[in-house]
């Protein structure tokens, strides 16, 4: 299903049609359904019953507009679904349409509704983060050995290799996934409480009941419903904003990095990937775009879910009736971040060279600290840092290489040899630890350290 027009900078269209309205009501169906044959094969209410309320539960029956009319008026979508479902049934079986919606209440159906949404997206996200570790894991490699300016505050700073920089991304969302695997098994559970929670309706056979319909859902069964105990939902909510902030990090390097003065990377091209409307010769960051207006509005969206956690004994007012959309915005949003990332990353275009002359166009000057502690070991940190500062002074007025600036002071000759300073500025000489440090970041979840 297509995104609405006003959403489609927001999701993708796998996931604009596991939130669509039409699966929404099928999953409310799916709920009432398992309800019926649980208790049908408890002995609760007749099989014939359970089976009149299975063969009525066709989303093609139902209106999902005047469902959605209703819910305004009753505030939440579990009663009128389950009033429509009782018409339905009633016309196959008066005397079966009384056991629909048995022993529940209107937020449980509502409630497992969303869970079963969660359910049918993260196999859609998981699969967009597999292309995405992937070809992250592919760009870092190639680029092990591609040197390149790192930057701090904006600024060139000591040379890293891009093989690093994508690695880093790569940890980052390395953790960020797993916290959401983690929060999507912790949040998967059926909402089974009926009226405040006690099940009291069904007797001493309430959890039997629910145990049933999370089997047959394919949820787990909480140890009690969680009505108004919201931290599951929050724990999702929080991870999906962490992984869709450390998507933007990413996003944000790859924009700055396809800016025309830099041009060091460019995303993938594509037919009306990319353009301008009045300028063709533009190729704009699009993928980037996208994530970082899903980074800037996951943010507020988790707030509003963690404002709303905060509910009012066993049903809360208006907090509960805040979450839907929300949950449903933060999930899409963090999908279409995944994938836009994930589209980036397997087309990205990597310009080597723009890198190695971004370097040489610092003159040498970003091994300041280098020269400095060459100097320290002969001639004091103080004396050093301020024979480097003067000669990278002149080296940015006199539009010199530091290194030619440096060999022409009697006092820096005395200590560094020719052989010293003509090294100085090549970038492989001075990167620490940056392949080790990529290994690390790369090395399988199983054997990386946190």
């Amino acid at each position: 299903m297509p995104a609405r027009l006003i959403d489609s900078l927001a999701t993708t269209e796998p996931l604009a049609e596991i939130f669509s309205d039409e699966s929404f009501l099928e999953a409310m169906l799916d709920f009432e359904v398992a309800l019926a044959r649980a208790e049908a094969r408890l002995g609760i209410v007749p099989k014939a019953a359970a089976e009149a309320i299975s063969r009525a539960a066709e989303p093609k029956r139902f209106d999902a507009r005047f469902i959605a009319h209703e819910t305004l008026r009753a505030g939440t979508p579990g009663i009128p679904i389950a009033k429509a479902l009782a018409v339905h049934v009633g016309r196959m079986s008066a005397g079966a349409a009384r056991f629909v919606h048995w022993g529940a209440t209107s937020q449980d159906v509502a409630d497992t509704a969303l869970i079963l949404l969660l359910k049918r997206a993260q196999p859609v996200l998981t699969a967009d983060w597999v292309r995405l570790e992937r070809a992250l894991a592919r760009i870092s490699d190639r680029h092990e050995n591609t040197v390149m300016l790192g930057r701090t505050l904006m600024q060139a700073a000591l040379p890293i290799t891009f093989g690093l920089k994508a690695a880093s991304w790569l940890g980052a969302l390395r953790r960020s996934h797993a916290r959401i695997t983690t929060a999507f098994a912790e949040a998967l559970v059926l909402q089974f409480g009926g009226a405040t929670g006690t099940l009291a309706a069904l007797g001493d056979q309430g959890i039997r009941v629910g145990e049933e319909m999370a089997r047959d859902l394919g949820l787990t069964y909480p140890d009690a419903p969680w009505h108004s105990c919201r931290d599951r939902l929050g724990a999702l909510v929080a991870a999906c904003g962490v992984l869709t902030a450390s998507l933007g990090k990413m996003a944000r390097d790859i924009s700055l990095l396809m800016q025309n003065e830099v041009a060091e990377v460019a995303e993938p091209e594509g037919r009306g990937r990319g353009g301008s409307s009045t300028m063709p010769q533009k190729q704009n960051p699009v993928a980037s775009a996208v994530t970082l207006a899903a980074a800037n509005r996951v943010p507020g969206l988790v707030a509003a879910f963690l404002f709303g956690m905060v509910q009012e004994h066993e049903r809360g007012v208006g907090g509960w009736q805040a979450e839907w959309p929300t949950v449903g915005d933060v999930v899409q949003s963090t999908g279409l971040a995944l994938r836009s990332m994930a589209e980036a990353a397997e087309g990205l275009r990597v310009r080597a060279q723009r890198m190695r002359q971004a370097i040489d166009a610092t003159r040498g000057t970003i091994f300041s600290e280098k020269a400095s502690l060459l100097l320290a070991r002969k001639l004091g940190r103080e004396r050093a840092q301020s024979i480097v500062r003067e000669a990278a002074r002149q080296a940015e007025r006199k539009h010199r290489r530091l290194r030619e600036v440096l060999a022409e002071m009697p006092e820096v000759v005395k200590v560094l040899d020719k052989h010293t300073l003509r090294d100085l500025e090549t970038p492989e000489r001075y990167l620490g630890v940056a392949s080790e440090l990529r290994k690390r970041l790369l090395a399988t979840p199983k054997k990386k350290r946190s």
